[in-house]
């Protein structure tokens, strides 16, 4: 098991370079010039020199080494053109609020949508499976950002419930959590119905039916457990999937975190924070597909299985 952890571990390596690499590059090519856009008024020598302190006046090739040995071996990824402020402190500063709006929109979605797709899958082609379906068709199809504009207009305006924008306490989290996480339930409902089905119709099931055990012991002890496979799978592709929503929704709330930070970033062309922004969230991203990866292995039996059977072939052949 710790040689499948490390092994994982050891692919985040060239996906994280390859990333930075990338968005560098984009950044690099990109037309405008951030020196010119902060200092129209300045003279060539004076734009020169501001581009000598900011770390741009080299070439391609050495600007990349520069700002690649600095984000992996100093953990830099530089400043900000427009505040000059350390990128890294300003994202770990904001990223608690998006990883709380992304955390309780998790909750949100795995404690309604797993019941919603086990009542679906237990009560198949019923009259309620179809509506739940129905209602998952509604989830995805609708638009986070459009979803988030109507509750603000009925809860916060119409019916002055909860708060409309800003940080605070947990009600200010619990519109952009509702907006963030509805496609996430819809999701978790439509996945957990197909493997409650799936496992339903399995044999060994059936087999235990025939034993004469009840219904909630088959659920409980045999059904769910082996559901969870796929749907370990699938909620970390949902979390980062709901961190990335994180940004859209906190521009419509006004949550200062790393998506009010990444936008503003991108509307003042500053690139430093740009590309500091997309690295820090692919190595978030990166982490919770190894957090399932090591998850999934605890849980699937066949990842064990496989990884015994290697060790024991090098142990005979030794």
């Amino acid at each position: 098991m710790a040689r499948y952890i490390v092994s994982r571990f050891l692919w985040l390596i060239p996906t994280l370079i390859g990333v930075t690499i990338l968005i560098f590059t984009i950044m690099y090519f990109i037309p405008g010039d951030p020196v010119s856009i902060m200092m129209p008024g300045a003279t060539q020598e004076e734009q020169d020199m501001a581009r000598e302190l900011m770390g741009l006046s080299g070439g391609y090739l050495e600007r990349l080494w520069h700002y690649v040995s600095g984000a992996f071996f100093r953990l830099d990824l530089g400043r900000s053109y427009q505040t000059g402020s350390v990128v890294t402190a300003d994202l770990l500063a904001r990223f608690p609020r998006t990883l709380m709006l992304a955390v309780v929109s998790m909750i949100l979605a795995v404690v309604i949508g797993m019941p919603l797709g086990i009542a679906a899958a237990l009560n198949h082609n019923s009259l309620g499976d179809r509506s739940a379906m129905l209602v998952a068709i509604f989830g995805v199809s609708m638009p986070p950002f459009w979803l988030a504009i109507l509750l603000v207009l009925l809860f916060a305006f119409r019916l002055r419930l909860l708060p409309p924008f800003g940080i605070g306490g947990i009600q200010y989290y619990i519109l952009p959590a509702i907006a963030n996480c509805f496609a996430s339930v819809a999701g978790f409902a439509r996945q957990t119905r197909s493997s409650v089905l799936e496992c339903i119709r399995a044999e060994y099931v059936t087999t235990v039916r025939a034993k004469g055990v009840s219904e909630r012991s088959v659920l409980w002890s045999h059904i769910i457990p082996n559901s969870l496979i796929p749907i370990i799978t699938y909620a970390g592709t949902q979390f980062s999937k709901l961190l990335a929503g994180a940004i859209v929704i906190e521009n419509v709330f006004s949550i200062p975190g790393i998506g009010v930070y990444m936008v503003n970033a991108i509307n003042k062309r500053d690139y430093g924070a740009v590309q500091g922004a997309v690295i820090f969230s692919s190595l978030v991203f990166c982490l919770l597909m190894l957090a399932v990866d090591i998850i999934y292995a605890y849980v699937d039996p066949r990842i064990k299985a496989r990884y015994e059977i290697k060790r024991e072939k090098r142990t005979n052949a030794a």
